[in-house]
This record gives C-alpha cells, sequence and structure tokens, in this order.
C-alpha cells in the first residue's frame, strides 16, 4: 500500500522524505526520469529498511524552477513566497533579481527581497540604489544584518513555505543557521541520509521553523533562465506594465522603436523604469 510524504532534501536522484509522524525516508525514483523538487507531496512504496521508491506526484500549488533551451533545474515546490538574498557585499546581481522575481510571477508566488550585511554601512547606498526600482513598484525589501539580526525575518516567514534564493556568498547559510541553531546538525543527517557528504547548499532542503512554518534553502545561483515562459506570459510576469499590455498599435510589438508602443510611452513618461523594459527586451530576444 503506498504511503504519502513530503520530500525536504533533494540531490540528483536521491530524496529524502518526510512522513506526517515525522519519520523519515531515503528515495529513490522509479525508473530513469527525477522530475521531483524538494517540497513535493508524493505517494512512495517501502522497499525495505529505511528505504522507498516514489511512485507518484501529488498535485503541485507551485513549482518554482528555472531552465534554458537544454535542461531545467527544479529549485522548490509547494512554496508561496520567494526569499531573495542580497547582500552589500560580494556585489550582486541585479539581472538576477529580475528573473527571479519573474519566475516567481508566473507561478503566482509572493516575493520578498532581503538586503544581508548593512551593518557594512559604506556600502549600503549603492545596495539601496540597486534595489529602489523594485521597491516603487510594489516589491517589499527588508534591510538586515544576518549576524545580528536574522530574527527580523522570522515574521515575514510565519505561516509561509518560504524558498530561500541568491547567488553565493549572499548570507542565506547564515540566515538559516541563525533562525534555525539546529540546522547544522539536520543539514549533517540529510547529507549521511542522502549519502552526498555534501554542504547543504549543494541541494535544497527543507526546515520547519513551526507547524505552519517552512523554510527551504537552495543551491547559490549564478544565472536563472526563463525558457519555460513564453513571450506573452513574460509580459505579463512585470508587475508594472500590466496596465499598459494590449494597448500598443501593433499587436505584435516588440517595445523597441515601434510607433505607438505603450510601454516606451509609459518609460518616457516615467511610468515604466527604463531598466525594467531593456530587460524584457534583452529576455524576448529577436523573433
Amino acid at each position: 500500500m503506498p504511503e504519502r510524504g513530503r520530500i525536504i532534501a533533494a540531490h540528483g536522484r536521491h530524496y529524502l522524505v518526510e512522513l506526517a509522524d515525522g519519520s523519515r525516508l531515503r528515495c529513490f525514483p522509479r525508473g530513469k526520469k527525477s522530475e521531483f523538487a524538494c517540497g513535493d507531496q508524493v505517494q512512495f512504496r517501502r522497499t525495505g529498511g529505511d528505504q522507498g521508491v516514489v511512485e507518484n506526484l501529488e498535485p503541485r500549488r507551485s513549482l518554482l524552477y528555472r531552465s534554458n533551451e537544454f535542461r531545467q533545474k527544479l529549485i522548490a515546490a509547494n512554496v508561496d513566497q520567494l526569499v531573495v538574498v542580497v547582500a552589500t557585499e560580494p556585489a550582486f546581481s541585479v539581472d538576477l533579481i529580475h528573473r527571479a522575481l519573474l519566475a516567481a510571477e508566473h507561478q503566482e508566488i509572493a516575493s520578498l527581497i532581503v538586503l544581508n550585511k548593512c551593518d557594512l554601512t559604506d556600502r549600503l547606498p549603492v545596495a539601496r540604489k540597486q534595489l529602489e526600482p523594485f521597491c516603487r513598484i510594489g516589491y517589499r525589501a527588508l534591510e538586515l544584518s544576518a549576524l545580528h539580526q536574522a530574527e527580523q525575518l522570522r515574521p515575514f516567514l510565519a505561516g509561509h513555505t518560504s524558498v530561500l534564493v541568491g547567488q553565493s556568498g549572499m548570507g542565506k547559510s547564515t540566515l538559516i543557521n541563525a533562525l534555525l541553531p539546529e540546522a547544522g546538525a539536520v543539514t549533517r543527517e540529510i547529507s549521511t541520509a542522502l549519502a552526498s557528504g555534501k554542504h547543504t547548499t549543494t541541494h535544497a532542503c527543507l526546515y520547519h521553523l513551526d507547524a505552519e512554518s517552512h523554510l527551504i534553502d537552495s543551491p547559490g545561483l549564478q544565472e536563472f533562465g526563463l525558457a519555460q515562459i513564453d513571450r506573452g506570459t513574460l509580459e505579463h510576469c512585470f508587475i508594472e506594465f500590466r496596465p499598459y499590455l494590449g494597448q500598443c498599435r501593433f499587436r505584435d510589438c516588440r517595445h523597441e522603436h515601434e510607433p505607438g508602443c505603450a510601454l516606451q510611452a509609459a518609460c518616457q513618461a516615467g511610468a515604466i523604469d527604463p531598466d525594467r523594459l531593456a530587460c524584457l527586451i534583452r529576455l524576448t530576444g529577436p523573433i
């Protein structure tokens, strides 16, 4: 008889499935294809001892992933909040923020930007200036120092299943360890169970903050492909573009130099940030 559980760690074809009673089982997919993500609810069948085989995937509420023309990389499933972690040092990629927020909008996932290492006050003005366009269109941003102020993040996580994403070096692991002092022990246990022998940032891992609040840590990102989103849908993922979509003179407007472009007019009027429009044009590319 199949049993139900949630994947709380994923590393290659190795999964750690947690049951309702808190017990955990090391599982593998049936067949060669592996299409499960951390946070997935699955049905599995025990094969003996503390191992099992995942047989079915239960319907997802959301799936955050990145892709290019060659492959896709699943990040987390069934999350309702994306937390993009950046820092005053080292420098962060604004383009990666654009892309992560767009992927979240595509899945109707709420987003929060966390600016870490704010104790490095000499770098703070530059970082704030980079994030200001996102704040201006309604994205939330929280400034803190993971070493001293991690608890400021906890109220934003309450009642949510959140996923942390960001480039390496932004302080995601420091945040996790500050919020969950036992995280190191949990990570070692999971690494042993997955036989990965790796650090937490080499595989996605779900932690329980409380009964209603969960946090998934994901490996550091250097790129975030959006090949899974078609052009028309991608335009809609820019939340500030929505009032102007469908108002261009030409139905197939590329929003570059075409006459009667509603997005270009809004940009010239100061209602749309030029960098956001440039991002759309870069992502959609030539026909």
